[in-house]
């Protein structure tokens, strides 16, 4: 059997099999994938177990995905495709989930080894991954569970994912709250050498945003001096 570098993409045929109906877009790529090239061999010959599965995945509106067989197959719907997946789609479909999402396989590769050996599905919320859906690692916040998907026979053969985006929301939320310390009454303060360090604590408190900060003070001649800073330490030209 080829392996999954060999994995091509046919050109799609009208329609496509019935498995892939339940979306249109999605399922022409989906058909235009050579399955023959992969484990799940082609598409008239999957079990009933993964047509449902594949089948349930397309037909929903929610960020899914899901993995199936030893090489744990990618497959996602169309709102996993435009909220998550990036520049890697049409590219992950048919591909190992691990190939697909190898900068953070790490992080999900054992969460997903659980699920295929317990069968009980897992739960995370707001998990900071850093994925390379845009040509270059992104900080990106999600909260998903893992089900796993069984066989005909019952045996536990993939996994099925259903994900929310967090990270606007948590970047929000952490920027916002940087503002309101910065911005609090800082009522012990009294001199410029106070206010600094004052600013400087408030600043640090935030290191993903701000991984380090110069604060300048403007002298009546216009000259700028620096007075503070986070991250680092003074002096600093």
């Amino acid at each position: 059997m080829a392996g999954p570098e060999d994995v091509g993409r046919d050109r799609p045929t009208a329609g496509g099999p019935p498995v892939f109906a339940a979306d249109p877009e999605v399922g022409r790529d989906l058909a235009a994938v050579n399955w023959s090239a992969t484990p799940l061999g082609p598409p008239e010959n999957w079990p009933q177990s993964l047509r449902t599965a594949v089948s349930i995945l397309l037909s929903s509106r929610f960020p899914m995905w899901m993995a199936w067989g030893p090489e744990l197959t990618f497959f996602c719907n169309a709102a996993y495709r435009r909220d998550t997946l990036g520049q890697k789609y049409p590219w992950a479909l048919g591909r190992p989930a691990g190939e697909v999402w190898a900068e953070i396989w790490n992080d999900i590769g054992p969460r997903i080894d659980t699920v295929l050996a317990t069968g009980e599905a897992t739960w995370d919320e707001a998990l900071r991954l850093f994925l390379e859906r845009s040509g270059y690692p992104e900080e990106s916040y999600h909260t998903f569970s893992y089900s796993p998907l069984r066989d005909d026979t019952g045996a536990v053969v993939g996994m099925l994912c259903v994900v929310s985006e967090d990270t606007e929301r948590v970047i929000g939320e952490r920027r916002m709250a940087t503002l309101r310390d910065l911005g609090s009454d800082p009522s012990v303060v009294r001199t410029e050498e106070e206010v600094m360090t004052f600013a400087a604590r408030q600043l640090g408190r935030n290191p993903y945003d701000l991984p380090f900060t110069l604060t300048y003070l403007f002298d009546d001649d216009g000259s700028a001096r620096l007075a503070g800073s986070s991250g680092m330490p003074l002096p600093h030209p």
